[in-house]
């Protein structure tokens, strides 16, 4: 078996969806064509919105598909040690802050209002007004959140499918939540977290996840951890152009397996999208010697309506 090391990392919060399966499908290939192991992570941090019964769901959707991982799959609300290790290193080390400035406070402090779906700078407001989370919460009366203290500059990614982009993470987004309130980590630190932990080598995601990167990057190298390849491939986006979403259930993993669609049906549409000629109906594992990312269009897929009745009345 090689040394690489990818992971399937569903988060419980909705149902699995179309441009979910595409991207755990490439995510698996790619891993399981070199002889690479795969880890299953769900992604239950996000409370209330992480659903206990999706856990089992995302399960049952990623095996319905084909796909298969090594050991037991691991629920990250597990190793909130582990979280609470690496926030306390980036305190220790003054890279981190506790912030009491509620999502009002950092929308009013905006000099100019926000376009669409960007999302808001931190101006800093807290950093150096506290000497620590508690002196914080004593002053405020309320418990503070932590925030990482970016590093000025402009970062570099080289990610094998995307190519080298670079993001300005000050500028773009300023000092980012570490952990909430509650002292839940947030996403970039859990994700950077467990990557290392489970010794993943090479990520494999929708490319609406690259600006990400550059925070990731710049907690790894604070917490002196592993940095994985970065594999950035592009979206599902309906007939209108807009990124599925967990609400739509039409489109939904469960909807489909439940109402009896075959899916090898949906494995053949995933790879036929991704540059792979495949017969009709073909299983996860048959395509997987066909994979070559150098075949995967660099652009958007666009899944009309004729192409989801196909797939929900596929039949074994």
């Amino acid at each position: 078996m090689s040394s690489v090391v990818g992971r399937l990392a569903p988060s419980p919060t909705g149902l699995l969806h179309l441009g979910h399966a595409r991207t755990f499908l490439l995510a698996w290939w790619s891993v399981r064509a070199r002889g690479g192991r795969i880890v299953l992570r769900i992604e239950d941090l996000d409370a209330p919105r992480a659903l206990p019964e999706m856990v089992d769901a995302c399960q049952r959707d990623l095996e319905w598909l084909g796909l298969d991982w090594d050991g037991a799959p691991e629920l990250q609300s597990l190793h909130m040690d582990h979280f609470a290790t690496a926030l306390q290193s980036l305190l220790d080390d003054e890279m981190a802050y506790a912030c009491t400035c509620t999502r009002g406070d950092v929308r009013r402090a905006q000099s100019a209002p926000q376009q669409g779906d960007r999302e808001v700078r931190y101006p800093g407001t807290c950093r150096g007004r506290y000497r620590t989370p508690a002196h914080a919460e004593a002053e405020s009366g309320r418990g503070p959140a932590l925030r990482f203290r970016v590093v000025d500059g402009v970062e570099v990614i080289h990610d094998a499918f995307a190519g080298t982009a670079t993001f300005d993470v000050q500028a773009e987004v300023g000092d980012f939540v570490v952990a909430r309130r509650n002292r839940l980590p947030a996403y970039q630190l859990a994700v950077v977290v467990d990557d290392a932990r489970q010794g993943v080598t090479e990520v494999l995601r929708g490319d609406d996840l690259l600006p990400s990167t550059a925070r990731q990057l710049q907690l790894q190298r604070a917490l002196k951890l592993p940095r994985p390849s970065w594999v950035h491939v592009p979206l599902v986006l309906d007939e209108a152009g807009r990124r599925l979403a967990k609400r739509a259930d039409d489109l939904s993993l469960a909807e489909l397996r439940t109402g009896g669609a075959d899916p090898r049906a949906i494995v053949a549409w995933a790879a036929r999208t991704s540059g792979i000629e495949v017969p009709d109906r073909a299983t996860a594992a048959a395509v997987t010697r066909h994979f070559d990312l150098a075949h995967l269009p660099s652009t958007p897929v666009r899944l009309d309506p004729a192409t989801v009745a196909a797939l929900r009345n596929a039949r074994e």
